[in-house]
């Protein structure tokens, strides 16, 4: 299968859930490159499309691509939007998509720049060497732990046991964890997101039309993405100043989008956070506001993240564990939790916060509600 039969699929999937004709459909909202819009409108027969955009940052851009869809129907550029996201991996790994010279099976992709010129004397060519230096200053600045990080990873393949279709289903006991492979310290192999190949779609339409369709409308409350200028390209930069070096570069996102929603974060019921490292939950948990900067580490292992603590996260398993769709699956996932229907329900989920991509720019937060 191709990424374009997978996105038709997962669209036609996504139409059948919500009642409407995948012709009905006129808008895209991407965040990924891959999938041309003219190619799915020739395949599905779509006779017109009226919006068609793109956030840049890959998985930065997963949560927001939401809010670009809704300005497209506030804005009346559009009245049905698809926001799509296909991932197959032949050939290469995308954790291996820095890699210099075809390192870890990948092509080049980083060819000699000025930038570049940075990273291959260190030897950072893979994402988590980038991520374990972050989480290596956070340790260093407030006495975070690695049984931090290994509360988070063993909560989620916790959940993913509890969730069909999870791709890591194996109990992992403490003892698991802590005799993994070391990947870069303090990042270690069940630190990192698997790898995975799928799809999904979410669809974006106004509310009054949602309210007619098969299933309970969620309400996006808010959608925000974009950063602060020092995180720079986060993943590939490294150069941050200090204050900020040991965040998660979302705390502006957080702070505008609270502020949209007009909600606080003691409102959330459920959170899906970008978990491609374990140790990036905890930055976010920080940046979100759910606990103060610095004290995640306490938190995490108090228990609060877990299905029955103040802060659910990841009921689906997460990247960790469940299967990594450059962030997708979290925003599906959040739209499940809402209406209810998660494998791994948190009771009473009315507001669910889903995150993309954390240290890079852009990142994005979206904040979604059910419409009863």
């Amino acid at each position: 299968m191709t990424e374009v039969d997978l996105t038709c699929r997962a669209l036609m999937s996504a139409c059948d859930d919500a009642g409407i004709a995948v012709t009905d459909v006129d808008g895209f909202a991407f965040y990924r490159g891959g999938v041309d819009a003219g190619l799915l409108a020739q395949t599905l027969g779509i006779d017109e499309i009226t919006f068609c955009a793109s956030l840049s940052g890959a998985g930065g851009g997963s949560a927001g691509s939401l809010g670009l869809a809704a300005a497209a129907i506030q804005s009346g550029m559009a009245t049905v939007v698809a926001c799509p996201m296909a991932f197959q991996q032949i050939g290469t790994r995308f954790g291996a998509a820095y890699a210099r010279d075809g390192v870890g099976g990948g092509p080049l992709y980083n060819h000699a720049s000025p930038e570049d010129d940075y990273l291959r004397p260190a030897d950072l060519v893979a994402p988590a060497q980038m991520f374990g230096l972050i989480a290596q200053r956070h340790m260093h600045k407030y006495g975070t732990t690695r049984e931090a990080f290994a509360e988070v990873a063993i909560t989620f393949r916790d959940n993913a046991r509890k969730t069909p279709g999870s791709l890591m289903t194996k109990p992992m006991t403490r003892e698991d964890y802590f005799n993994a492979r070391m990947i870069s310290d303090p990042i270690c192999l069940f630190d990192c997101c698997v790898e995975s190949e799928g799809a999904g779609v979410v669809l974006v339409t106004s509310l009054e039309r949602a309210r007619d369709l098969r299933k309970t409308p969620v309400e996006v409350l808010a959608s925000v993405h974009g950063g602060e200028g020092d995180w720079g390209q986060g993943i590939m930069w490294l150069n941050m100043p200090d204050e900020i070096f040991s965040s998660s570069g979302h705390r502006g996102i957080a702070k505008r989008m609270y502020e949209r929603a007009g909600i606080k974060p003691a409102d959330v019921d459920v959170a899906m956070i970008y978990d491609h490292f374990a140790p990036m939950v905890l930055l976010q948990l920080e940046d979100y506001g759910f606990c103060a900067i610095g004290e995640s580490n306490d938190f995490v292992l108090d228990g609060n993240i877990r299905m029955d603590g103040a802060i659910p996260v990841n009921p689906n398993g997460g990247q960790l564990s469940n299967g990594y769709l450059i962030g997708f699956s979290l925003v599906t996932e959040a739209v499940r939790q809402v209406r209810g229907e998660g494998a791994n329900q948190v009771a009473g989920a009315e507001v669910a916060l889903v995150t993309g991509g954390p240290a890079a720019l852009p990142v994005s937060g979206s904040l979604l509600r059910a419409v009863r």
